[in-house]
């Protein structure tokens, strides 16, 4: 379960959210963020912490050290987690 919600109403359209994306989960469409690939946040918390009006929160950790391990096993073609989280 991705924790990333976004304000569009707050969004000011400066694209730092796509800018600092791994995942590329934002893209800048009208002058506001918007979730292209919200289940590709691995909530790492980049976005968050450089919204200059805070229009992002997400629960940064448990998606983040999840994305990091199953980065590591595919590269050593040893599958996956099970549920795409560590947690579950």
């Amino acid at each position: 379960m991705v924790t990333l919600e976004l304000d569009r109403a707050a969004c000011v359209g400066c694209g730092r959210c796509v800018d600092v994306c791994p995942q590329q989960v934002f893209a800048v469409t009208e002058n506001k963020a918007v979730m292209r690939d919200r289940d590709a946040c691995m909530e790492c918390g980049a976005c968050a912490l450089n919204c200059p009006v805070k229009a992002l929160s997400v629960d940064a950790g448990v998606g983040c050290a999840s994305g990091m391990i199953n980065e590591w096993l595919q590269e050593r073609k040893l599958g996956k987690l099970s549920g795409g989280s560590c947690c579950s």
